[in-house]
């Protein structure tokens, strides 16, 4: 086993992460660890015959000697709460965007691009939303985001595969492709004159832009959008998956709406 900290990038854990994982995409699990001695509940008991049924071999061992293996800023964990299981996983493989444009569809598609989000927690909260609200696909940039590590899948519950997740070379580029395909482009942007419930969300392709705490969407892109959204606060501003979550339900509303 690796010592390093790209290790904890090999290996999820927790009952709803491992179930969600091996009941929508089995092929990923490589090996589940069970801990010795435990007492199997009915999910346990539906991750063990899943892995059976898929011929992933199981192995009963002490998990906690896993902890000194799992680095995260280069802070060793401890007394990590696994839940009587780990499992060994390929990476999420990354969706190709030519093909996810491509994909043929009788219903108008929705999108979030997030612009140099690297917190993990944040990550895996955002997908964790757009799987929950139906979204199409979330794109990140090559560089500066953040790999989808234990984290983030724990943080979603394994909705890490229940959605598209694109890497792109270049995020402008990205965007000029998709306003030339008719896809209407709406920045998270706190300087912004419109919130984001003045704006229709209806009968159009759109992919919502959201920006790293902080740093916010680059001048590059708020200059590609065709509207630009705050969310009003008499405090400090929303973190970037709260926000995802206002904006994209208010989304969700206006679509359904009668």
């Amino acid at each position: 086993m690796e010592s390093s900290s790209e290790s904890i990038r090999n290996y999820i854990w927790g009952k709803n992460t491992v179930l969600e994982t091996i009941s929508q995409n089995p092929k990923r699990i490589n090996k589940i660890f069970f801990s010795d001695g435990i007492n199997f509940d009915n999910k346990l008991k539906k991750i063990k015959e899943l892995a059976q049924k898929n011929s992933i071999f199981i192995q009963f061992t002490n998990l906690n000697k896993f902890n000194k293996y799992f680095e995260i800023d280069k802070k060793k964990l401890t007394n990590i709460n696994f839940q009587g299981v780990i499992a060994s996983v390929s990476p999420v493989e990354y969706q190709d965007f030519e093909t996810f444009l491509n994909k043929k569809s009788d219903k108008y598609r929705k999108i979030v691009i997030l612009d140099g989000v690297a917190d993990p927690h944040n990550f895996g909260a955002i997908i964790r939303t757009l799987v929950a609200a139906s979204y199409d696909a979330v794109i990140i940039p090559k560089h500066r985001s953040c790999p989808i590590n234990a984290t983030v899948e724990k943080t979603s519950c394994g909705a890490v595969n229940h959605i598209p997740i694109i890497k792109a070379n270049s995020l402008p580029s990205i965007v000029d492709t998709l306003k030339k395909n008719d896809w209407w482009i709406i920045a998270a942007d706190g300087q912004s004159n419109d919130n984001y419930f003045e704006i229709s969300y209806k009968d159009m392709n759109f992919a919502i832009i959201l920006g790293a705490e902080g740093e916010g969407v680059s001048k590059t892109l708020l200059n590609k959008a065709d509207f630009k959204i705050k969310i009003p606060s008499s405090f400090e501003s929303l973190n970037v998956s709260a926000a995802c979550a206002v904006i994209v339900y208010e989304s969700i509303r206006q679509i359904h709406q009668m």
